[in-house]
């Protein structure tokens, strides 16, 4: 709702993103985002908006301003409060995914690490006189040197990713 209002306001004003964004001393991709919904503006912005398109907060937010001040001030604090919440619940949502796909990670380089320990590199002992055994056994040969330099370096990464979006009591 926020983000529409403030897309229609800007549009009705004539304003581009990024005269808005001038106005306001942000840049065009915050405009951007908020007008996707993708952030908002804190309650201080929120004023300078309304300042910037001559219209009351509560039109920003979705009403018409019928309370007395006070009152605007607790609805407004609610509203961001809201917003906030949804917020946080999509950014813990985001490291929850991202924990998960790190222990994946970390789980299929073990898992192929053992797999290719297991098979002891059988191409070594082909016959590769035959050239589609030398183009099967050249791609192993570096899948394999290519796996074994670079799987530490993605481990590494993986663990510390890991570490990083572990969820914090």
């Amino acid at each position: 709702m926020l983000n529409e209002n403030i897309k229609k306001l800007r549009k009705s004003k004539g304003l581009s993103q990024e005269e808005l964004a001038i106005k306001l001393n942000v840049v065009r991709q915050t405009i951007s985002k908020w007008e996707q919904g993708l952030s908002v503006p804190d309650s201080e912005m929120l004023i300078s908006i309304s300042e910037v398109l001559e219209t009351p907060v509560s039109t920003l937010l979705g009403e018409t301003m019928t309370c007395p001040q006070t009152d605007d001030l607790k609805t407004i604090s609610e509203k961001l409060e809201i917003i906030n919440m949804q917020l946080a619940q999509g950014k813990a949502a985001r490291r929850k995914i991202f924990h998960w796909l790190f222990i994946m990670l970390c789980a299929g380089i073990v898992i192929l690490s053992a797999v290719l320990i297991v098979l002891g590199s059988p191409y070594l002992s082909w016959d590769f006189s035959d050239p589609e055994t030398a183009i099967i056994g050249t791609f192993f040969h570096s899948f394999e040197w290519l796996f074994a330099r670079v799987s530490p370096f993605i481990f590494l990464g993986a663990m510390i990713g890991f570490a990083l979006t572990r969820k914090e009591s």
